[in-house]
């Protein structure tokens, strides 16, 4: 299985390197010296990285063959795809790879059926389920331990315990509503 782990940005100094938006959970893993990535478009690759470090918060590679600005601006763009094994897991018994969540059905605790996940939302305070309901909307789901109560990946689906109003449609919420109020009262 191919995965997009990073995009190459801006050439960085004069001697080929680059800087990149990463795109995995385990960069040391993926883009590591000595790592071979197929690229897209595939004609700028495969490549070689050579070196890699950090600098000011922003990782910086250089590849191999790659030794000038000119090089490493040709390759602005590029998106870096590592070749990963489908079953191979994350060190963490509670972690997951973004390709084990995508296509999982979400349900919840009693089962009713709420869509399937199409991506993986990574935010700086957590991370979001984006989840396509059969009408084709989507709602979004942290993934956090109080909501996501079970990941089966044997059974492909994801069981949450969603609080009120995070999956609910404005009309079932606004119908709750008058049930509680009661009809007419108004006042």
């Amino acid at each position: 299985m191919q995965l997009v782990v990073a995009r190459i940005g801006r050439a960085h100094g004069i001697k080929g390197e680059v800087t990149v938006e990463v795109r995995t959970d385990e960069p040391e893993l993926r883009l590591g010296p000595g790592a071979v990535l197929a690229t897209d478009p595939a004609s700028a690759g495969p490549l070689t990285i050579e070196t890699g470090r950090v600098h000011s918060g922003r990782l910086l590679l250089r590849f191999a063959g790659v030794h000038d600005r000119t090089g490493a601006e040709a390759l602005r763009n590029t998106l870096l795809i590592a070749d990963v094994d489908p079953d191979e897991r994350p060190e963490d018994e509670d972690e997951y790879y973004d390709h084990q969540l995508i296509d999982l059905d979400v349900v919840t605790v009693d089962g009713t059926e709420v869509g399937r996940i199409t991506e993986i939302s990574h935010l700086p305070t957590q991370d979001l389920f984006v989840v396509e309901r059969p009408d084709g909307s989507e709602v979004y789901v942290p993934f956090v331990a109080e909501i996501v109560t079970d990941i089966d990946l044997d059974e492909q689906r994801a069981v949450i315990d969603p609080p009120p109003g995070l999956i609910d449609d404005r009309a079932e919420i606004a119908s709750a509503r008058e049930d509680a109020d009661g009809p007419g009262d108004d006042a």
